[in-house]
């Protein structure tokens, strides 16, 4: 009987926060090392959404480690429902925060006397990032700091972590502290705290995702997925990630929206075709390179 992906859940903990974070590992126990992915979702998004478990499962069964995590303030709780429940810590995150989730997380991995996974599974110089949406640009950002990255894959990323913030609305969101944004699928009202805003300004540098691109991934193997439906994320802002980085490689997938075909709950026992397109891709990509 082939072997089976098993699936390995830990929890994490950050010196920059006190909220305990969760994540988890598929891989096929055979005892032999095998690159490793860590996978980050995007904005009102969570490890377990939709399809992500078979997405762990498929890559895991194409001789990969595959590992997803929960930021920190993304709204989920350790031990919770499983969906957004904890609306103030929503609003307190911030991309530096979820950076530094995202270091958190490779920093344990990576130190073998720490590493929740078995040391003959994993060869931790094969190191890849992919990041659906808003994870997308916090992958690129992270592999622009941290050189322990080998190759970076985004899927309908965004390529500014500012979206076209209007000097109007900025000044109604500093004097009320608060924006609030719906969220479609539960119509929760999601608040954002002015906070955010002030996170930008102060590591503008480090959020500069352009600049980033453009200045440190230009060595790195990097694979733009993009479908040319996104109704999110348009997908000319694929197009100006690779004007920034000529090197990368462009993915457009036609017909295909931002989610991938994807929905929360996901029930069907499949991946949606155009999950299944992207991740071989992205696959593809990953074995020529890791």
């Amino acid at each position: 009987m082939p072997i089976q992906p098993i699936r390995l859940d830990f929890l994490l903990s950050s010196p920059h926060h006190a909220r305990p974070f969760e994540a988890d590992a598929r891989y096929l126990p055979d005892g032999q090392p095998k690159p490793m992915i860590v996978f980050v979702h995007g904005f009102k998004g969570f490890k377990d959404w939709g399809h992500f478990n078979l997405l762990a499962e498929y890559f895991a069964r194409q001789g990969f480690v595959f590992v997803k995590l929960n930021l920190s303030h993304n709204g989920l709780v350790v031990g919770g429902t499983g969906d957004l429940e904890d609306l103030e810590a929503f609003g307190r995150n911030n991309f530096s925060l979820e950076l530094n989730d995202i270091g958190v997380l490779l920093d344990t991995l990576l130190n073998p006397e720490v590493s929740p996974l078995p040391a003959p599974e994993t060869d931790l110089t094969r190191l890849a990032l992919i990041g659906h949406s808003r994870g997308g640009g916090l992958v690129l950002l992270k592999a622009a700091e941290d050189t322990r990255v080998k190759a970076v894959v985004t899927w309908a990323a965004i390529n500014n972590v500012n979206p076209g913030w209007t000097e109007e609305l900025m000044q109604h969101w500093q004097q009320a502290g608060v924006f609030h944004v719906e969220n479609s699928r539960t119509k929760q009202q999601l608040p954002l705290y002015f906070q955010i805003v002030e996170d930008y300004h102060q590591n503008r540098l480090r959020l500069d995702i352009p600049h980033n691109v453009r200045r440190k991934l230009r060595n790195r193997p990097t694979l733009i997925v993009h479908g040319d439906q996104d109704e999110t994320v348009a997908v000319q802002k694929a197009h100006e990630l690779k004007s920034w980085h000529p090197d990368a490689e462009l993915a457009i997938l036609p017909g295909v929206t931002h989610n991938f075909g994807g929905g929360h709950p996901w029930a069907q026992a499949l991946l949606p075709p155009d999950a299944q397109l992207a991740a071989d891709v992205t696959i593809e990509f990953l074995h020529r390179l890791l």
